[in-house]
């Protein structure tokens, strides 16, 4: 059994909280947030909820000191800002979500738990989390959510059962997304992959999401779920996470068994290789920035 802290009561943290409480592994969960009042209503009512179901979950308010005892960590708060790009949207959190990531890592200092990183930009995010706290357990989501949205879609434009389709989405969470098509298979059988529809598709999905009710909620907290049963041994399997390799931090498959991650990134033909490359140089740099930015602000 696990218990698991959860940093944020958003729309993610709140959607995450129920799922939690609907699974056979996890004991408790302990919830915070920069508002200790949007927290301590999430407890609430998660309570009526386990006591509705049934569930044998306990869930309390806690502080980030308590969760230093947890099993695992996700990292989900936002800074208060107006999102007001109209492309490259997650990228935008980057110097507003920045501090308060550093700040998080540097309360976890030690920590030898797992991490789960939701806050975007992911990529960069988890790198920052990772590279301030020294954990050695540090995952981010995002790639897994695009790579259910690439299976539905090429389901849906191949009328065919997304169980049926095996792919992936690799490289970054976002603008430089690598679908990795040439490996593509349906039923077990190379398909020729639609790639600007599923492209755009993918593109405007969030958007749509957005626009209908507000933020992405279910969907990351699905692939939060599913990173945190992965990381923590509950189950083994292939999930595409943010982790660290070739000295950077990705989106890439990852082969879990009982709870230890091996890379195994599908074949890629030469213009995937490119476009994961470009996705390599797109985070670097835009850590580097934030890195610097940081430096000037702590001076």
């Amino acid at each position: 059994m696990s218990e698991i802290g959860v940093i944020g009561a958003g729309a993610v943290g709140q959607a995450l909280g129920a799922l939690l409480l609907t699974t056979r592994w996890c004991e408790s969960v302990v919830v915070t947030s920069g508002s200790g009042g949007s927290a301590a209503g999430l407890v609430a009512d998660l309570d009526d909820m386990g006591q509705v179901t049934g569930s044998p979950v306990r869930v309390v308010h806690g502080d980030l000191e308590r969760m230093q005892s947890c099993d695992a960590v996700v990292v989900c708060p936002r800074a208060q800002f107006t999102n007001r790009a109209s492309s490259d949207i997650r990228m935008a959190g980057l110097t507003v979500n920045g501090p308060l990531v550093a700040a998080l890592g540097r309360e976890f200092a030690g920590y030898r738990g797992v991490v789960v990183m939701v806050t975007n930009p992911v990529d960069v995010m988890t790198r920052l989390f990772a590279a301030v706290s020294g954990c050695d357990r540090v995952f981010g989501v995002g790639s897994n959510t695009d790579t259910a949205r690439y299976r539905l879609i090429l389901a849906r434009l191949l009328a065919v059962s997304p169980s049926a389709v095996a792919g992936h989405v690799i490289g970054e969470h976002g603008t430089h997304a690598v679908i990795c098509a040439s490996s593509t298979t349906v039923n077990g059988q190379p398909v020729p992959v639609p790639l600007q529809t599923v492209r755009d598709e993918l593109a405007a999905r969030p958007g749509r999401i957005n626009a209908g009710i507000g933020r992405t909620r279910c969907g990351p907290a699905g692939a939060t779920l599913a990173a945190l049963e992965h990381t923590l041994g509950h189950t083994d399997g292939v999930i595409e996470l943010s982790a660290s390799w070739r000295g950077g931090w990705l989106g890439i498959p990852l082969r879990f068994t009982a709870g230890r991650p091996t890379v195994c990134i599908p074949p890629l033909d030469p213009g995937e290789t490119r476009q994961l490359d470009a996705a390599d140089v797109k985070i670097r740099s835009a850590y580097d920035q934030l890195h610097q930015t940081l430096k000037e602000t702590t001076a």
